[in-house]
């Protein structure tokens, strides 16, 4: 490992091994997969180059390399029940496998984040479009990524969020919606026969300039005018104060957001829910989707890639934090996308 490493901004001095105070049999054991793993891909690597190369094969196989080596850091993670020991290991995994990993552009990408955030909209286009962007090893590597469960629930949440939006505009006349944090706004230039027919006023707000620069050629190719649609940069967590959200945006229809409310920590997701709650109108509604960690592997997001800003929590955990916003259980109801890894609420406000 190198001589030290930063996390949450403290550096960690270099141990022998991944971590100096953790028994010795579940640091030698991961090292070992490790190394093995490494042995594996370099092999596979060198048959992808060749003439008579059987895509689907070598696809079959880097699953189960990928598989075999999470499920052994997840056994890692079992063993050893340490927040700062576990940061350090899945750094110093990243930094073992780079060599190759580092080949897929999607999987480097979502280590390096190269526009300063996780979860950037160009991360997100990247899994909506569903196209590797990589040669050789890399181009496996990107295949698997996009094949796991929850990349396929990135491409199923888009779809699933468009067609709740289009029952609430044929249904509603003139409404008024207010998009969360809305990165690059496919959902909505997707929409743009619905949004015209309704007299629907979509609000976007999202804080990255870049996002906003990108939903507004969309926007301009869909002819979706500024009497259909506002692009606002905006620091949506503002919005956790409902007098402010009020002040600066008003009464709304239609409230929703792909993706955000997973980043946030439960006593303020409590706070945003109930602020945007109370900013809808009668019978207005709320949708808000999460990803659900019962049904996706976390060790692809926290080993694999360094993906780990969103939050780990499940079905009970979606109800607790609707119940302490004060949102009574009759206002919600809740689908799935068709993989389970995510979950929408529509709450409709009483």
């Amino acid at each position: 490992m190198q001589d030290s490493l930063m996390y949450q901004g403290e550096v960690i001095q270099k141990h022998t091994g991944l971590i100096q105070e953790r028994p010795r049999t579940y640091v030698e054991a991961l090292d070992a997969k490790i190394e093995k793993y490494m042995l594996a891909l370099g092999d596979l690597e060198v048959r992808c180059s060749m003439p008579d190369a059987n895509k689907e094969a070598f696809l079959d196989e880097i699953t189960m390399l990928n598989d075999t080596i999470l499920e052994a850091c997840a056994q890692f993670e079992e063993g050893v029940d340490d927040p700062l020991a576990l940061k350090q290991a899945q750094v110093y995994f990243r930094e073992k496998t780079h060599p190759i990993l580092s080949k897929s552009y999607i999987i480097n990408r979502c280590r390096t984040w190269p526009q300063g955030q996780q979860g950037d909209f160009m991360t997100l286009e990247l899994a909506y479009k569903n196209m590797p962007m990589s040669d050789g090893i890399g181009y496996y590597l990107d295949k698997y990524t996009q094949a796991t469960t929850l990349g396929v629930g990135v491409r199923e949440r888009i779809v699933k969020m468009r067609s709740l939006l289009k029952e609430e505009l044929v249904s509603r006349g003139n409404p008024k919606v207010l998009d969360v944090a809305c990165g690059s706004c496919r959902e909505v230039f997707e929409l743009a026969p619905e949004i015209k027919a309704s007299g629907a006023k979509f609000t976007c707000v999202d804080l990255d300039p870049a996002a906003l620069e990108f939903a507004l050629d969309r926007f301009a190719i869909a002819k979706l005018t500024e009497e259909h649609t506002e692009l606002i940069q905006y620091n949506a967590l503002r919005m956790f104060d409902n007098e402010t959200a009020q002040t600066e945006f008003g009464m709304q229809d239609v409230i929703y957001s792909i993706g955000f409310f997973d980043y946030l920590p439960d006593d303020f997701l409590v706070k945003m829910l109930n602020s945007l709650y109370l900013l809808l109108n009668p019978g207005g509604k709320l949708i808000a989707s999460f990803k659900d960690a019962d049904h996706y592997r976390p060790e692809l997001c926290h080993w694999l890639v360094d993906w780990d800003g969103f939050l780990q929590r499940t079905e009970k955990d979606f109800l607790q934090v609707f119940r302490d916003a004060n949102i009574p259980d009759s206002a919600l109801s809740m689908t799935r996308v068709d993989s389970g890894s995510i979950v929408f609420y529509s709450i409709t406000k009483q």
